[in-house]
């Protein structure tokens, strides 16, 4: 045994391979396979990020409009009450009873807002065809809405329930807008 292997380590070999321009082309080619592996795992990563932004984009959309059939559905509560405060006969105001149901209308729209609904203000602004629902046409200032029908609702920005309007055709106004001159647009 010689000195070396004693202390444990090995003699260096000097049993080197005559075909010293194969091995470089060897390792160019491992190189080239290790530069493509690692450009795909650098791919799948950032395909994989994106993945995790998109879903979780998901998420929050999901969570944030799970509420919009409930809403949806309490709509139509919420206009039957307006309607109902709306046409309530004089001798009837000022009764508790009758408060009360005006504080539970104003509770109800206030957690409606707290969940992102708001109304759209549509009397008197330009008609916009991707938030208001066309059904009537009437004398008025050309373009303008001049009538609300039905009150329309977004929920967190995004119409759910198109308000439906009266829009006016261009001929002289009959009382159902501004009588003076359209309002700036």
């Amino acid at each position: 045994m010689t000195e070396e292997q004693q202390n444990g380590q090995e003699a260096p070999t000097t049993d080197l391979p005559e075909d010293v321009p194969a091995l470089q082309a060897r390792l160019a080619e491992e190189r080239q396979k290790a530069e493509s592996n690692h450009a795909s795992w650098q791919r799948t990563a950032a395909d994989f990020a994106n993945f995790k932004r998109r879903t979780e984009q998901e998420r929050s959309e999901a969570a944030k409009f799970a509420t919009s059939m409930l809403i949806m559905h309490l709509l139509p509560v919420v206009d039957d009450l307006e309607r109902a405060l709306a046409n309530l006969p004089r001798e009837l105001t000022g009764l508790t009873w009758i408060d009360g149901v005006e504080l539970i209308y104003r509770k109800l729209q206030a957690v409606m807002e707290a969940q992102g609904l708001a109304p759209i203000e549509a009397v008197g602004h330009p008609f916009d065809p991707s938030m208001h629902e066309a059904v009537l046409r009437a004398p008025g200032y050309e373009g303008q809405v001049l009538s609300e029908l039905q009150k329309g609702y977004t929920l967190h920005g995004r119409v759910i329930r198109p308000p439906l309007v009266s829009v006016g055709t261009g001929g002289e106004a009959s009382g159902n807008g501004p009588a003076e001159e359209p309002p700036p647009s």
